[in-house]
């Protein structure tokens, strides 16, 4: 075992040892910077006590033990850890430790993500969102803040999508889709209800959908042409926040813009220096004025 995982253990430890591990646990990142000293004030033990600990640790004293402590923090910053995704902190945690788990929350997210991802399904998507007419993007609260960076990435290679939801207009929105557009939902639980008569009706019309769900046995997921499937985990309500949902659907997109980006790679770099160009020469020229 490393140091902190000896710290956690507490193996044998005195009630005295146990508050120090504690409090070292708690301040990983602080302590590169403390003395002996402060470290035995701060956790209300003493200079003795703190040297007893680092030798029962298997070190020859403070100084080689706050070094191998230094090492292993750093070298625990990069292993992902199993978190919660619906409480990924506690409130006794601390803001290296909050980083720390949100950070894994992401990273797990992402691996779970592409783990489950099906490479020709993502590029079915990809040339609908080439072929289609209009592309309509459906998605509400934290989903349409998702479609919404979506519909940017598209703006800059020339393609305008619609986030469909905008202004309470969703119901216009699904009456004005036709068989050469495409309407892409974003719904983590699959069973939104007005989403359900809307992509019923377009189903009726043999109008192209796809969705982005967590359930793939969802009603929505019965009637739409395609869907992607992230992790499920969340719970409906008891949360902090829609953080690992939100991750996926956001890598999901992302990937879906890059696929349909290479696609036609050359192109798309020789506009964007282009625009570069014309941007510089029309909109930039007096802003160091």
């Amino acid at each position: 075992m490393n140091v902190l995982e000896q710290l956690t253990a507490k193996k044998d430890f005195t009630d005295t040892e146990k508050r120090l591990a504690e409090y070292i646990l708690a301040h990983q990142e602080e302590m590169a910077e403390m003395n002996i000293s402060d470290l035995a004030k701060k956790a209300y033990s003493s200079h003795s006590a703190v040297v007893r600990l680092a030798k029962k640790l298997g070190f020859a004293g403070y100084r080689e033990f706050k070094i191998a402590l230094a090492k292993a923090f750093q070298e625990s910053r990069h292993i992902t850890s199993q978190v919660d995704p619906n409480f990924p902190f506690r409130p006794s945690d601390n803001a290296a430790k909050i980083a720390k788990q949100v950070a894994d929350l992401c990273i797990e997210s992402i691996r779970k993500t592409f783990s489950g991802l099906d490479n020709q399904v993502l590029d079915q998507v990809a040339q609908l969102l080439l072929s289609s007419q209009r592309v309509f993007l459906f998605g509400t609260g934290d989903s349409q803040i998702r479609a919404r960076s979506f519909q940017n990435k598209f703006n800059k290679i020339n393609r305008y999508l619609i986030v469909a939801d905008e202004y309470g207009e969703s119901e216009w929105s699904a009456m004005n889709v036709k068989q050469a557009d495409l309407a892409i939902f974003i719904s983590y639980s699959g069973e939104s209800r007005s989403y359900r008569k809307f992509i019923q009706y377009l189903n009726r019309k043999k109008i192209k959908t796809v969705l982005l769900t967590s359930n793939r046995e969802s009603t929505l997921a019965q009637f739409s042409q395609l869907c992607i499937e992230v992790p499920a985990g969340e719970l409906e309500n008891v949360k902090v926040g829609t953080f690992a949902s939100q991750i996926s659907f956001e890598y999901v997109l992302d990937t879906l813009f890059s696929v349909v980006y290479s696609k036609d790679y050359t192109t798309h770099l020789v506009d964007l220096k282009n625009k570069e160009w014309v941007l510089d020469e029309n909109f930039f020229e007096d802003q160091l004025d």
